[in-house]
């Protein structure tokens, strides 16, 4: 059974276009150190857990009233239960985005084929050379990441790409060589790292304002669909 430790019933933030639930699933393979859901990416988590049945019974409910569904954590590639957990909700008429770090392609080919998911949202975490250190850990199959950013690329569903910035990890020089990697019309969004009481690393920082704009603009002539999020576009 996935676990679910969270839901956000109505959000016209996560799913743009949309009036969306969120749905959380607990446990992740990665350590980013500037995650803002430590709570639920460790290996013993103390959120209290919602029932399928309750995440069902107010998804009958919203039927109607939502359009879309978010899924997140965690990582929700993770289950092998992921297809037929989206298919019931298929079912019920929803579409669905997938948020996912790309650790498991031949999951998110399988969830594209069987046409259980309709847009994905996928983070990368820094240029390939420094990837472990934004993973936080020394596990990371960096053939699993090209494989999903290449196989998003080819067309097969709309999706994005999103970094969160940190000031302490993304460099211009880092960041002109995701540019280089992701180059073409995919969209790219950059998101302002923000502290809290919950990141997994104390003493990070985001940028200003300015810096990010900085960013933004020094992308631009690989990635010319990079947008701040927040921005319109």
């Amino acid at each position: 059974m996935i676990p679910i430790y969270g839901l956000q019933k109505t959000t016209l933030l996560d799913y743009k276009g949309y009036v969306a639930s969120t749905i959380f699933f607990g446990h992740c393979n990665y350590r980013c150190p500037f995650c803002q859901n430590s709570l639920l990416v460790g290996a013993k988590i103390t959120e209290p857990e919602i029932t399928k049945e309750e995440l069902f019974t107010h998804l009958h409910k919203r039927q109607g009233i939502i359009e879309g569904v978010c899924i997140t954590g965690g990582e929700p590639t993770l289950y092998k239960e992921l297809p037929s957990f989206l298919a019931e909700i298929k079912e019920l008429g929803y579409l669905i985005k997938l948020d996912t770090n790309g650790t498991n392609p031949k999951m998110m080919m399988e969830l594209v084929r069987d046409r259980l998911i309709d847009y994905v949202a996928m983070d990368i975490k820094n240029a390939l050379p420094y990837y472990s250190v934004s993973a936080g850990t020394t596990q990371t199959n960096l053939k699993e990441i090209e494989a999903s950013v290449d196989f998003l690329k080819s067309g097969s569903i709309p999706y994005e790409f999103r970094t969160t910035v940190v000031k302490e990890q993304h460099t211009k020089e880092r960041m002109r060589k995701i540019g280089k990697w992701l180059s073409g019309p995919s969209t790219y969004i950059l998101q302002n790292f923000k502290d809290s009481e919950h990141v997994i690393q104390k003493g990070l920082h985001g940028l200003t304002q300015e810096e990010l704009q900085e960013m933004k603009t020094l992308l631009l002539s690989d990635l010319p669909n990079t947008h701040i999020r927040g921005e319109m576009y």
